[in-house]
């Protein structure tokens, strides 16, 4: 148990200094950025007097040391700022965009877990024989496929030739769950790519597991073929698949963005992009926070999932 709480506490203080780096990055990416909000609100053609009142009434006339540091403080009051554009609380956009991403999100992992692993599973059975040729081939070759290019041509074929499916979520509103046909589209963009990854991942971990010493040994008891497959060699197999499907989760944060744009989700990732165009940096600035507090807890969860798959294992502090 020691060993579990030294490596809580190790993640716990690498992920609080990688969030607030993270901030940083981002605030000085936002501050090298031509404009500001100021000058986003100001129209197409911005009056230079006018730009400087809607700066100075913002806060941003201020140097940008203190403009960070008396973000920072309300932050350690539990604050995430206020928005530059409306002026509402960070938290509500936060609030008002998480339900869709989570339940894209979580629809994705929901598929993601029985189908990589089968698949995984599926072809360390057939090893070198056509199932494992297969699900190598197309696993490798759904990899090299990017999010947006996959995402036009699904809509390309069953949105807009077949009319099968809703291309975007127009009219749709928020209640996403209401309507489950506008997230087939965007789950199976979000599903394609990881899946060949976790997949391939245990497949690797499964002919390794069916090789080793002590699988060799079961077989000698006399310990039946499912059994070792599932009791023995599968939980050896899905420990590095836990660490990847974190890393997982940390690449779903990324690819929601681009298919709730590609879509027209009114999740995280379209206030992210709103909030970018309109140079709204306390609405950014709050999304990295979030962001960068489900990655440090998502890999943390996956180092102890892994340590009690696999307790003699060594996990990377």
């Amino acid at each position: 148990m020691s060993g579990l709480r030294r490596l809580l506490a190790r993640r716990l203080l690498l992920g609080a200094a990688q969030t607030a780096a993270v901030v940083l990055l981002v605030f000085a990416l936002t501050e090298a950025l031509p404009g500001d909000a100021a000058v986003a609100l100001a129209g197409d053609r911005p009056d230079p007097a006018r730009i400087a009142a809607i700066r100075a009434s913002m806060g941003l006339d201020r140097p940008a040391v203190e403009r960070l540091a008396d973000w920072a403080a309300g932050l350690a009051h539990g604050g995430l700022g206020t928005s530059l554009a409306s002026g509402r609380p960070v938290s509500t956009y936060i609030s008002d965009g998480f339900g869709p991403t989570l339940l894209l999100a979580a629809l994705t992992l929901a598929l993601l877990v029985p189908l990589g692993v089968g698949l995984g599973v599926l072809a360390a059975r057939h090893a070198g024989r056509w199932a494992d040729r297969l699900v190598s081939s197309v696993t490798l070759g759904l990899y090299a496929v990017p999010e947006f290019a996959c995402g036009v041509l699904l809509s390309t074929v069953f949105a807009i030739r077949l009319g099968w499916l809703p291309p975007t979520a127009v009219g749709y509103g928020a209640d996403l769950a209401a309507h489950p046909a506008v997230l087939v589209l965007p789950v199976l963009v979000l599903l394609a790519r990881p899946v060949c990854t976790l997949a391939r991942l245990v497949r690797a971990g499964m002919i390794d597991a069916l090789a080793s010493p002590y699988v060799a040994q079961a077989r000698r008891y006399g310990i039946g073929g499912a059994r070792i497959r599932y009791a023995h060699a599968l939980p050896a197999a899905v420990t590095p698949a836990a660490q990847q499907l974190a890393r997982t989760v940390d690449w779903l944060l990324s690819g929601v963005i681009v298919v709730e744009a590609l879509f027209v989700i009114p999740g995280l990732g379209t206030v992210l992009i709103n909030a970018v165009a309109e140079r709204d940096l306390p609405v950014v600035q709050g999304l990295a926070v979030v962001f960068g507090v489900l990655t440090v807890v998502l890999n943390t969860g996956a180092d102890l999932v892994a340590r009690r798959l696999a307790p003699r294992a060594e996990v990377a502090a």
